[in-house]
């Protein structure tokens, strides 16, 4: 027979292994880290805010049985790390192209230059579109992660640089621009320039040092960087949208129980409405803060937006093909976007 001493140690820990067996929900209770790029700075970092709202709403819903640690910053790793470590742990990461590429190649369809007029036709692509349905699960087929959210990451993209103001493809000749990843280069390529894909953390030194000329991001990430420091131009050629994009293990997203699951993606779904609607109110608000720190804003009338269109555009799409990605991801999205008229 136990001592009397331990009696209520072994009842107390009965009625937990009890509870948690009944529930099926408090064995889920625990901590999942959320890693993402950029500093926790609301004022500057949109993908910030989207996480903080989300950890608060993922705790109310789920009657905190999931906690959120947040990790800015890339302090788990690189992009390709934090996409190794969900593969393989169960953890949330919200990744950029350079992350989620590897994995699924197909996904640069989805940056084809000029392919949403605004940001509601952007929304509407990924939310509804069969092309983002079918690359979702072959994201899951192929790397155990499920796509989660498209999260916006501040506007349309923007070009800066340091040499001169750029209206026109034309102005693009012999420049040297920081890129993200091969489809930067390709762009960069087709309008004159030569494209370098430089990593997010070294891109102010390389801006400052010459070793390239300018970038391509949206205002938000402008302002991150501190790049008006040292950029002169900044052009509103709004050529792509901005997002990244929360992904999950898979695995450990299947072993909640339907109650939870649900609760999350709730949560998930309201964070990311927040996270646009605050996304929108800030682009203007943002371009006006780089032209006060000095920035001469550059915004190409309708004639000059044809003409990167119609160089950017062809080159864009002979670069996906040269990637040996089947043409149907290209006239899914295509179809998607409205733009049928490109079609093969």
């Amino acid at each position: 027979m136990l001592p009397s001493h331990l009696m209520p140690k072994l009842l107390t820990g009965a009625c937990l292994i009890g509870s948690a067996l009944i529930t099926g929900t408090a064995l889920a209770a625990t901590t999942i880290n959320l890693s993402y790029n950029g500093a926790p700075d609301e004022e500057k970092n949109a993908v910030h805010v989207f996480a903080t709202n989300l950890k608060e709403l993922v705790a109310e819903k789920t009657g905190n049985d999931i906690e959120l640690r947040l990790f800015p910053n890339s302090m788990l790793g690189s992009e390709e790390d934090r996409m190794e470590q969900t593969m393989h742990t169960p953890m949330l990461n919200i990744a950029s192209f350079a992350g989620v590429s590897p994995l699924v190649d197909e996904l640069f369809v989805s940056a084809i230059p000029f392919l949403f007029d605004d940001f509601n036709a952007a929304r509407t692509f990924f939310d509804e579109g069969s092309y983002w349905q079918e690359l979702t699960s072959t994201l899951q087929e192929r790397a155990g992660i499920d796509m989660l959210a498209v999260v916006e990451e501040g506007g349309f993209l923007a070009f800066t640089n340091n040499e001169r103001p750029i209206s026109h493809p034309d102005d693009f000749e012999g420049l040297r621009f920081r890129a993200m990843d091969p489809s930067q280069v390709a762009l960069y390529e087709s309008f004159g320039a030569s494209g370098t894909p430089i990593p997010w953390t070294e891109t102010y030194m390389a801006l400052r040092t010459g070793v390239a000329n300018g970038q391509m991001n949206p205002p938000m990430y402008i302002i991150l960087g501190s790049l008006f420091e040292v950029q002169d131009y900044l052009t509103l050629a709004n050529i792509q949208y901005s997002n990244q994009f929360l992904v999950g293990n898979s695995e450990m997203i299947a072993g909640w129980d339907d109650e939870l699951r649900n609760a999350f993606t709730e949560a998930v779904a309201e964070a990311n409405h927040n996270a646009r609607e605050h996304n929108e109110e800030q682009v203007e608000v943002r371009i006006a803060y780089l032209e006060e720190q000095g920035m001469e804003v550059i915004r190409p009338t309708e004639d000059e937006l044809t003409a990167f269109r119609d160089i950017g555009q062809p080159a864009y799409l002979e670069w996906l093909g040269e990637r040996n990605i089947e043409q149907r991801w290209i006239d899914m999205a295509l179809d998607d976007a409205g733009m049928s008229d490109l079609l093969h």
